[in-house]
């Protein structure tokens, strides 16, 4: 099995499925010149030319049918991120090319501003943040995902976030604004208070005390905010979701939301890695656990059944989360927000009005 890689999730780049020649390091018996001959895993960032913004969907699992992904990536390297498997599509390995070879929608702002303007656009919230982290670290350089914000905000249409990432509050004034005409709530992403445990699983993420802070920040601007502790992993995160709940509570969240680890494609094989190199000693409960959850298998993709899994364990899950959320005082994840502001905008055009 390969080393870890410092800073990174993953451990190897497993071949996407839509390859036909894998390629594996072999021991050729050589001696080499003490250098390694793995390449040194940097970060490129490439822009990508879509055709539209908005993704649709018809899932009854989430609360929001349509969302927008300012990246494809990320350099947060979360070892259980359920969107890596999406990389396949771009030809790229779900491992280690995930959080190395990153796209992002550099036209985003113009795409959103047209699509908003037809006159068939039907307003509903949009959710940022449904695949990949739109507050992932190159969003700070980039600026992609407040782009697409100051158009939300001069449509006044109503958006929902859900990142892992303090970099949120730098967009505090635009989130301050939609807060105010009751257009947006950010859900905190929480996996573990274990500082340690978090760097294995997230390397790049933001520390559990950045998050809380991150919280907090928001509750205290005005902003509606909650946590979603995602995933929940058995036996590796899953004592912890009552510490989460009371820790994001007394930072100010007052929605909360669990989503059970999900291991689609090959997300199984980079998952299983991880675990023998980092938790040898559990691996094989985790998984066993994973199975029962999942009717047999590690993953099972069916509606109403993939965010929180089947059986006496996933009961056991739901009924520990429903009583620690009723003795802390707070609801769901569903946030309300208003849909009746939406103003159409004007698709930029060369061509002149002809009204005075």
């Amino acid at each position: 099995m390969a080393d870890p890689i410092k800073g990174r999730g993953a451990l190897t780049n497993r071949v996407e499925r839509f390859q036909a020649l894998q390629k594996a390091p072999v021991d050729d018996g050589w001696p080499g010149d003490g250098e390694s001959d793995a390449p040194a895993w940097v970060t490129s960032v490439t822009p990508e030319q879509a055709r539209s913004i908005i993704t649709y969907n018809q899932s009854p699992d989430i609360g929001f049918d349509r969302s927008i992904n300012p990246y494809r990536g990320c350099e947060h390297g979360c070892i259980y991120c359920y969107a890596r498997p999406s990389h396949a599509y771009l030809g790229l390995s779900p491992g280690l090319d995930f959080e190395t070879k990153l796209t992002y929608k550099a036209d985003a702002a113009a795409l959103l501003r047209t699509e908003l303007s037809r006159p068939s656009y039907r307003c509903a919230p949009i959710m940022l943040g449904a695949n990949t982290d739109p507050y992932q670290p190159v969003e700070r350089r980039l600026r992609v995902t407040r782009s697409i914000l100051e158009v939300l905000l001069e449509a006044k249409h109503p958006v929902s976030i859900v990142t892992k990432s303090a970099l949120v509050l730098r967009d505090l004034d635009l989130l301050t604004q939609l807060a105010q005409q009751d257009l947006v709530h950010v859900m905190v992403s929480l996996t573990s208070m274990d500082a340690a445990l978090k760097r294995l699983l997230e390397p790049r993420a933001a520390s559990p005390a950045a998050r809380l802070g991150a919280i907090r920040g928001l509750a205290e601007a005005g902003v509606p905010v909650g946590t979603l502790i995602a995933p929940v992993i058995p036996v590796i995160t899953d004592s912890e979701m009552e510490t989460l709940l009371e820790e994001a509570v007394a930072a100010g969240a007052r929605r909360a939301g669990y989503v059970l680890l999900r291991l689609p494609l090959e997300l199984k094989d980079l998952f299983a890695e991880w675990l023998h190199e980092h938790h040898p000693g559990k691996a094989a409960h985790v998984l066993s656990i994973l199975e029962q959850l999942r009717d047999g298998r590690l993953n099972d993709s069916t509606f109403g059944q993939r965010m929180t899994g089947t059986g006496i364990y996933a009961t056991l899950l739901r009924r520990r989360f429903a009583l620690a959320r009723r003795r802390l005082g707070i609801g769901d994840h569903d946030f309300s927000l208003a849909t009746d502001r939406f103003v159409p905008l004007r698709a930029a055009s060369p061509q002149l009005s002809l009204s005075l």
